[in-house]
């Protein structure tokens, strides 16, 4: 008598195809979690810098002044995200992400409703100390994620986050273009929806039993960026990493006053820019990220992303004309696939009880580069915020963000070159 295909079944096949299953579709909820998230403040991003022109007089202090409130987001997030992360290795990613959703929903409304600077400074107090979706999103990748496809995961978060930018900024210059208020009243909508999505249909990622206890020393921020620059096998990756982000900060800092500034962009203007940048992001860390990785491998990918960074840089300050940025963005693809692949290989040699601790650590780095950067870069652009539109100087953020491109590329490439020598040796 034959057996029938379903007496021939394998129970614990099942049970691994279930489970296989059940982490592709949390990891998809996290994804559009994360594309809400970034569409609310991609609608924020093109008209918040032009808001603060509102409350002040002459560009000099506009651009200090949107400086200080980046620098005071950033300071709280920097202060609190390690808190976070830690708190969401020991409670679970869900109720942590949940928290962000709520605390960026009074951020924005803050910011509608503010009436004067000070009400600006409010709502980014509140961002700031709520601002963890990245990095609780990524350690919730790391969860459902084998090491094999981990650097896929980490593109498709980056694609989710790009996804953002191209409605958000578009979406959310042309709201500014009709009512300067009227964005923020939108992307605080969109947080509400987001928690609700979130709350009914986000499931946990980190099982009970591979939780560990929260601890003041692994949510002190310093004490997490010590634990990072302590290890000696990711050092030359972390020092990277930090140069990486800095230079993105100033680029992201002064995106809207520069050209502004310089060609004279309305929030629409730069809202349409953006589209083109998350779209470039997607199309590569979507659909490019994991051929490329597959043909050159994580470590090539991350130092081709690199050079490509380093050259457009100084091409975005050289520019004389606003079409040129239009170019450079769609030149600039490769280093699209930069941080992913950079992340992966840090991932890889962290314990998979760490990834939320090790991704809180490296946001933290981010929004270091959050407090410090955006005080340089404004000043920077407000000294030269008054010479001619066809001056070169006039770039200069631009440019010193390829030298600390340039840098990071020289250190990676010593990194991977002084591994690659130490295992040829072993053998």
């Amino acid at each position: 008598m034959e057996s029938s295909p379903a007496a021939n079944t394998d129970p614990t096949t099942d049970v691994a195809k279930a489970t296989q299953t059940a982490k592709k579709v949390g990891l998809n909820f996290v994804l559009i979690c994360v594309f809400i998230d970034m569409l609310g403040i991609g609608l924020a991003i093109p008209v918040l810098p032009i808001l603060v022109g509102e409350f002040v007089e002459g560009r000099d202090l506009q651009a200090y002044w949107y400086g200080i409130l980046a620098t005071v987001f950033g300071l709280l997030q920097f202060l609190f995200m390690p808190i976070l992360g830690a708190m969401s290795d020991k409670v679970g990613r869900r109720p942590v992400l949940l928290y962000s959703m709520v605390g960026m929903f009074f951020n924005f409304l803050a910011t509608a409703w503010a009436p004067t600077l000070l009400a600006l400074f409010i709502g980014r107090v509140i961002g700031g100390m709520s601002a963890a979706s990245m990095s609780v999103a990524s350690a919730y990748a790391s969860d459902v994620s084998t090491p094999e496809n981990r650097a896929k995961s980490f593109g498709k978060i980056g694609a989710a986050f790009g996804m953002g930018f191209i409605v958000g900024p578009v979406l959310g210059g042309v709201l500014g273009d009709i009512n300067l208020q009227l964005p923020f009243y939108v992307a605080a909508g969109l947080c509400a929806a987001n928690f609700i999505f979130g709350y009914f249909f986000v499931p946990e990622s980190l099982p009970k039993e591979k939780r560990t206890p929260f601890s003041l020393k692994r949510a002190n921020p310093f004490s997490s960026l010590a634990r990072l620059t302590a290890r000696p096998d990711i050092r030359g990756l972390v020092v990277v990493f930090a140069l990486v982000t800095f230079a993105q900060v100033m680029l992201q800092t002064t995106w809207v006053l520069y050209n502004n500034f310089r060609f004279g962009w309305t929030p629409r203007d730069n809202g349409i820019s953006l589209f083109f940048v998350g779209l470039t992001a997607v199309v590569v860390q979507a659909g490019l990220l994991g051929w490329l990785i597959k043909r050159l491998g994580e470590v090539k990918v991350s130092m081709i992303g690199l050079a490509s960074g380093a050259i457009i840089y100084v091409a975005y300050g050289l520019a004389t004309a606003g079409w040129m940025m239009y170019v450079f963005i769609l030149c600039n693809m490769l280093s699209f696939a930069a941080g992913p692949a950079l992340q992966s290989i840090v991932s890889k040699a962290t314990d998979p009880r760490e990834q939320g601790a090790l991704m809180g650590s490296l946001q933290s780095l981010s929004s270091l580069g959050i407090v410090l950067v955006p005080v340089i870069s404004t000043g920077l652009l407000a000294e030269v915020s008054h010479l001619p539109t066809n001056d070169w100087r006039i770039g200069s953020t631009f440019f010193l963000s390829a030298i600390m491109q340039t840098i990071a590329l020289f250190i990676a490439w010593r990194y991977f070159a002084t591994r690659r020598n130490s295992k040829t040796a072993a053998t």
